[in-house]
């Protein structure tokens, strides 16, 4: 998808810790500044997105790099950026708003003692990043991560003299656990963007009872709807499609996972005529927003029989597989609103109860409640028009103009000769034993700046022998604990169950 990367064009930069947070802020960003140049940063983490993840996303970028929070707060800092997009955990939000806070204050765009802080903020900016230019149109549109040191280039533009950029926040999908968690670590923000008139509702609610404004809420949609609207094929034409889109985390259990992967072969075993498709989210050892300890892909091999041979593991892009599907399965993932959406049949599954902790309780009313046993008998689920007009699912039409009011408050913002200091409702004041290790989780100290030798280092040296050393050193590490993560600890974690 490219993006405009001429001198007009506003700048948006956003950060991203994991494949789909990438594809909701991309994506956002392309609904609230059309015509943008696009920078994104991916938050190294134990679910930085791989080279095969961010390709099957599929979002041109005009740049595209890893960074850790110093590195992104400097990149933010003084890259003359009009809009910030923070797709991040709830966490990480916090950390970057916090740290936003200092460095504009350190950077001069405010005075006086840092809010919530007490202490006068330190003089002088820091030193310039280097980001790699966007690429020529027509080169391989998918995005690569490429070292903060890799082109030894300055950023192309000047910081903004006496502002800051508009911060935009918000969920990648359905909320249906720690909601006043989740939006108090995200308060502090501009925009706080709620996917649907239900959500805007719930924000706004949890916002005005800690005291705290709500004018940051803004209703919106999730920007990754779209796509044709189902057209039952005809006969002949291709094989009656099913497709079971799981998940990394839910169920987390095996005897769960165990029993829907077995449902879903048996219903191709149940009906021949039929395609069964299981739509994988990630390869084994690759991560997304959440662990998958126990991934299908594993659960295939144990299997009784294995799979029929109307039934295959697929990956891909949700809106490329569902261009084929007639029936979308789902415990509780957001693929259940793409579907619904393009008005595709869409069963969330009871097979495991409807519990909180799975998250299909979110869809009670929607009549799309049912169980394995229901559509091996042929049922089709019926969706309640209210419930999809109430979730942002706008079946009907109208979904370009779900973004208008982000729009609208964007620019208006951006109208303004300057921009008050960021103040998160978390503060050392309001959260004193629970703020200092979220930031310290991200290498921020308690007012909000880097801590750490590194943290200054990485800008000084900007070509040279030691950006080789230090650049080898530090994939060696990134592999070295990701390998920790996502081989080692489930393994020690399954054996201290035994």
């Amino acid at each position: 998808m490219p993006v405009s990367t001429s001198p007009a064009a506003p700048r948006v930069a956003v950060l991203a810790d994991s494949d789909t947070r990438w594809k909701w802020g991309a994506l956002t960003a392309h609904r609230i500044a059309p015509g943008m140049r696009l920078d994104g940063f991916l938050l190294r983490g134990r679910a930085t997105p791989t080279a095969r993840q961010l390709d099957e996303v599929g979002i041109r970028a005009d740049s595209l790099r890893e960074v850790t929070t110093a590195g992104f707060l400097r990149a933010v800092t003084t890259g003359g950026y009009d809009v910030v997009v923070l797709a991040c955990v709830g966490g990480a939000v916090q950390a970057m708003l916090h740290g936003l806070r200092r460095a504009f204050a350190e950077a001069g765009t405010a005075t006086g003692p840092v809010p919530g802080t007490g202490t006068v903020p330190e003089t002088g900016a820091g030193t310039a990043p280097t980001a790699e230019p966007g690429g020529p149109r027509g080169a391989d549109p998918s995005p690569k991560p490429v070292s903060a040191t890799a082109t030894g280039e300055p950023v192309a533009a000047e910081p903004r003299a006496g502002r800051r950029p508009v911060i935009v926040t918000g969920y990648v999908g359905v909320v249906y656990e720690k909601l006043a968690d989740g939006l108090l670590l995200r308060h502090g923000a501009d925009v706080v963007l709620a996917n649907s008139r239900h959500d805007a509702e719930r924000f706004r609610a949890v916002y005005a009872g800690v005291r705290a404004g709500t004018g940051s809420v803004v209703e919106a949609a999730l920007p990754f709807l779209g796509g044709a609207p189902y057209r039952e094929p005809a006969a002949g034409e291709r094989p009656y499609t099913v497709c079971f889109a799981v998940q990394p985390s839910v169920p987390a259990d095996r005897a769960g996972r165990d029993h829907l992967l077995r449902r879903a072969a048996g219903h191709a075993r149940r009906h021949p005529e039929r395609e069964v498709l299981i739509k994988l989210r990630s390869k084994p050892g690759e991560h997304t927003t959440h662990i998958e300890e126990l991934p299908y892909q594993k659960l295939v091999n144990r299997l009784p029989g294995g799979l029929p041979i109307n039934c295959r593991l697929v990956y891909g892009h949700m809106g490329e597989v569902l261009d084929r599907t007639d029936l979308l399965v789902t415990v509780s993932s957001t693929a259940a609103l793409e579907a619904l959406h393009r008005r595709i049949p869409t069963a969330v599954l009871t097979d495991l109860g409807i519990r909180e902790a799975l998250g299909n309780h979110h869809f009670l009313g929607s009549g799309c409640l049912a169980s394995w046993d229901e559509l091996d008998e042929g049922h089709r689920p019926e969706p309640d028009p209210d419930w999809l007009a109430r979730q942002g699912v706008a079946a009907e039409g109208g979904y370009e103009r779900a973004f208008d009011a982000a729009r609208e408050r964007i620019a208006k913002l951006l109208d303004r000769p300057a921009l008050p200091p960021v103040t998160p409702y978390y503060t050392t004041v309001t959260a004193p034993g629970y703020l200092p290790g979220i930031l310290a989780r991200y290498g921020l100290d308690s007012g909000g700046a880097p801590t750490g030798a590194g943290s200054g280092a990485e800008a000084a040296d900007a070509r040279g022998m030691r950006q080789v050393v230090r650049g080898a050193v530090r994939e060696a590490a990134r592999g070295a604990y990701r390998h920790g993560v996502q081989r080692v600890a489930p393994v020690i974690r399954r054996l201290g169950e035994l």
